[in-house]
């Protein structure tokens, strides 16, 4: 399918997984189309070929959004980069926008120390934009970016992303926090993390019971749940655990290919 008979607006999970290595899914990838926005948000290990599959326009990427630093979430960016420096059937000219938690830089200049100054030098303009949480920025492309600092790591935030009657949240990885619901209040799609059973979850990772206060304070138009570790997910119904939890929104399981349209309430 190509992009032109995509929505303007809508998510396309191209990659869901966690840390496990799963033959069915990269790690966490999701695309977001936004009027002429398109947004890669994170690039774990298995998400270039994922959009390949997905026939995705990679190339033409707009923008790319960082959670946090983790390998499971940037661990393909070296890949990406050079697959801009060489495999592209025609030179890229336009800027890309790299946004990110504090250290973004810092973290990219590394990348680049390890495997060469394509990272940062991939034949056009690389912008690297450290962003602090509670100060919206406006992509080049017209929507609205703003992030929220999250209990995962030192750095880790999660992002809501504004445009013209349209929204989308994206938890990254994230420990218990009453202030995400709000932050995320309203949105045509939250992708939100729900790695681990109740019983199990760490202070730094969603859990059915967890989720539901998030999603009941923001009320998505549809919740997505993602980042499921595959124990937990083959032998429980997440979104019914969820549900249960007291979350009555329509919920779903992310996987690879998964299209949203992100339309607000």
């Amino acid at each position: 399918m190509t992009a032109a008979r995509r929505p303007a607006d809508e998510l396309i999970v191209a990659g869901c997984g966690t840390v496990v290595p799963e033959g069915d899914r990269a790690a966490s990838s999701y695309w977001v189309s936004m009027g002429r926005a398109r947004i890669l948000f994170d690039c774990g290990p298995g998400a270039v070929q994922a959009l390949a599959r997905l026939e995705l326009p990679w190339g033409g990427l707009t923008d790319l959004v960082l959670s946090h630093f983790h390998a499971d979430h940037v661990g393909a960016l070296p890949g990406l980069f050079f697959a801009f420096r060489y495999g592209l059937e025609e030179p890229r000219l336009r800027p890309l926008t790299v946004w990110g938690p504090a250290g973004t830089r810092r973290f990219l200049e590394r990348l680049a120390g390890a495997y060469g100054d394509f990272v940062l030098d991939p034949g056009f303009p690389v912008r690297v934009e450290d962003v602090t949480p509670g100060e919206p920025r406006t992509l080049d492309a017209g929507p609205l970016l703003e992030a929220h600092k999250t209990p995962h790591t030192e750095e880790s935030v999660a992002w809501r992303l504004d445009g013209a009657g349209t929204g989308f949240g994206y938890s990254g990885d994230t420990g218990p926090s009453t202030e995400l619901g709000p932050f995320m209040r309203g949105v045509g799609a939250l992708v939100c993390e729900c790695s681990l059973d109740d019983a199990h979850a760490s202070d730094n990772h969603l859990s059915p019971s967890r989720v539901a206060a998030v999603a009941s304070a923001a009320r998505p138009r549809l919740l997505v749940l993602t980042h499921v570790y595959p124990h937990f997910r083959k032998a429980c119904d997440v979104p019914r655990l969820v549900a249960q939890a007291g979350y009555s929104g329509d919920t779903c399981l992310a996987k690879e290919g998964l299209r949203v349209a992100l339309t607000n309430r």
